[in-house]
């Protein structure tokens, strides 16, 4: 099964992961790319464990190490799978993810409820602006609800009460780490507290606009990026790909 793709795109936000597609979209003209999607049961805990232990089962049956990419909670969960199972893991790719893994939209907006005495709502429509930028009534009303809807089946275990905390750390294999100059969530100072841990093969980059998903408004340039990295990795597979698609 593992045979058939090139990247594992890992996704923990099934309301949000619309967004994910222009940039798969673009990657998949010129590698094989797989979405691995977690999605948790109402009844179930919050836990980003159980995502990790779930993504272990599944890459059981590969008999290589797997390029790995996220954004946002996935991408925490790509980024605490590579800590755990090194040996599982060729490269990582994190987009919007900081040296504190547990530093997500999430958290960003619970730290508002817990600073202003306005409603839910008004702050989930404070979030949209924050994460998509200025967007018509209509589109600001479905951003809402697909942050709602991303609030209660996150694996992040944040709350009104408490919010908690990941390891920070580095990684053995390299890393790509992406994020956007307008990104209120992972802003530039979270961005560069990587260059704590990055190794010589690692790197970082910026985009200079596009807030918090920045790789669904300029999925070329976010996927440009990825290619070169990966292609830095040396790989015969990537370079065949990418060089037939031309």
């Amino acid at each position: 099964m593992c045979d058939a793709f090139d990247l594992l795109w890992l996704s923990a936000s099934h309301s949000l992961q619309r967004f994910d597609q222009p940039l798969l979209k673009y990657l998949a003209k010129f590698v094989r790319v797989a979405q691995w999607e977690y999605q948790q049961d109402k009844d179930e805990a919050s836990c980003i464990d159980n995502a990790v232990d779930l993504l272990s089962e599944f890459v059981e049956s590969c008999s290589g190490p797997l390029h790995l990419a996220g954004h946002g909670v996935g991408g925490a969960i790509a980024l605490i799978f590579a800590r755990r199972y090194p040996q599982k893991v060729r490269s990582l790719t994190l987009l919007a993810v900081a040296t504190q893994p547990a530093n997500t939209w999430q958290a960003h907006y619970y730290v508002q409820r817990q600073l202003f005495t306005i409603s839910r709502e008004q702050v989930l429509a404070s979030n949209v602006r924050s994460l998509f930028g200025n967007q018509p009534p209509h589109i600001t009303k479905k951003l809402v609800t697909a942050l709602q809807r991303d609030l209660e089946q996150s694996p992040c275990q944040h709350s009104l009460f408490k919010l908690i905390h990941l390891p920070k750390g580095g990684v053995s294999m390299p890393m790509l780490v992406c994020g956007s100059k307008t990104d209120p969530v992972v802003n530039s100072p979270a961005l560069e507290d990587w260059l704590n841990w990055l190794k010589p093969e690692d790197n970082i980059w910026q985009c200079a606009k596009g807030y918090h998903f920045f790789h669904y408004f300029y999925p070329q340039q976010v996927g440009e990026q990825i290619l070169r990295f990966l292609l830095n990795q040396n790989t015969q597979l990537f370079a065949e790909s990418v060089l037939s698609s031309n």
